[in-house]
């Protein structure tokens, strides 16, 4: 199949996807949901219109570029003045939530599937317990939700994800018996320090470098028309890209220096990111798209019922429990509890970690990547249905001041 016979099919369902977008963008059928669909409906197992041959590395690629923008976009927006009113909420999310998500679903994962280690099934409960930014979107970005829930939400799927890569280097350290895996507490330091530290240094300077170059030319006129589509995307990928060089997480860079741009850059941010956002949903939906031509070759591998049971717990018990216990005695009402708790979509980052792992060819790489793919798809249908509509339900039981 040629490139270019690839390349007028996508392009084709960009152009039309996009004169309806806006309008579905008000319903329950859009975004990820349609792209994955329509991936795999082009794709060799369907019609066979498009076939990408996305090796893991490109499909990799793809969907680290995607997050790392979406991330310095959504943290560009966020809103300090609420976010610092509600910092124990993310706090409690991110310091016991996480953990909290991690050990039940290594508990439950382990008594699924008998047949692997301790290491493999901590490895599973990993990849699936940060909450992904870009599918989260339309909760976080809608303003039917109270703003100390969209903010708590934002800021949790930005950090997350970053902050298990440690985590999940470690295990498969531990699986693949390297050397390091003789002091495995010296290692969770090192990586813990190198991943996360690393990634906030090489998020918050070019940020703040960047973000005054640009308050400077755009305040002297310098930075207008077209151009002004560039410097957002080229900043978060700096700063993902610098991250990832030093050996730190390019997404805690993204997160941090979007958070810091935003934040120094207020009197010109609005045009420029407005001007981002469409690059930015073009990488999500290729990404997207090409999730969608190789997602059945995927989901084929090691299918069973344990399987799908874990995906459906990850997405419902597994998550929804740990938040409801680590915001207990924070003064939330109970719906908001559960609201928090379903909105934890699995999605970009989750694949980037199904490549990190499949790449190891580790022993129970077929039941790894078989779970985490299932719960990726099933997050994709049941996040995507219910993102709006559960959003206006609950914004109409709620008021921003009594959450």
């Amino acid at each position: 199949m040629s490139e270019y016979h690839v390349l007028t099919v996508i392009a084709a369902f960009v152009f039309f996807y996009s004169l309806f977008a806006s309008k579905l963008e008000k319903t329950s059928v859009n975004g990820a949901l349609v792209y994955v669909f329509c991936g795999m409906l082009f794709g060799p197992h369907v019609l066979n219109v498009v076939d990408l041959k996305v090796d893991g590395e490109s499909l990799s690629g793809l969907a680290e570029i995607a997050l790392a923008i979406c991330l310095f976009t959504d943290s560009s927006n966020a809103n300090l003045s609420i976010l610092r009113r509600v910092e124990a909420i993310p706090t409690r999310l991110l310091l016991i939530g996480l953990p909290l998500t991690i050990l039940l679903g290594t508990a439950i994962a382990w008594l699924l599937f008998g047949k692997l280690d301790f290491f493999e099934v901590a490895l599973i409960a990993t990849m699936l317990a940060p909450t992904d930014a870009a599918l989260g979107k339309a909760v976080v970005t809608n303003p039917a939700v109270p703003g100390k829930v969209r903010e708590s939400l934002n800021v949790e799927s930005g950090l997350n994800d970053g902050i298990c890569v440690p985590v999940i280097l470690f295990f498969i350290a531990m699986l693949a018996e390297t050397p390091e895996a003789s002091t495995p507490v010296h290692l969770v330091l090192k990586l813990t320090l190198e991943v996360i530290g690393i990634g906030a240094v090489a998020g918050a300077i070019p940020a703040l470098v960047g973000g005054f170059a640009l308050r400077t030319c755009a305040s002297r006129g310098w930075v207008s028309g077209t151009w002004l589509q560039i410097p957002i995307i080229a900043l978060a990928l700096f700063c993902y890209g610098l991250a990832q060089w030093m050996g730190g997480s390019g997404f805690i860079a993204s997160f941090v220096g979007g958070l810091l741009f935003g934040a120094f850059t207020r009197e010109h941010k609005a045009q420029f990111l407005e001007a981002a956002e469409g690059s930015s949903n073009a990488v999500a939906m290729i990404t997207w798209f090409a999730f969608g031509t190789v997602i059945l070759n995927l989901l084929s591998v090691e299918m069973s019922w344990q399987v799908l049971l874990y995906a459906v717990l990850s997405l419902t018990v597994i998550r929804m429990l740990s938040v409801y216990l680590c915001l207990l005695g924070s003064g939330l009402r109970n719906d908001t509890l559960l609201f928090i708790g379903w909105f934890g979509p699995r999605g970009l980052a989750s694949i980037v970690f199904v490549v990190m792992v499949a790449d190891q060819k580790l022993p129970g790489n077929g039941t790894i990547v078989a779970v985490a793919v299932w719960t990726i798809l099933l997050s994709v249908i049941l996040h995507g249905l219910s993102a709006n509509r559960l959003s206006i339900i609950y914004g109409k039981r709620i008021h921003d001041s009594n959450i």
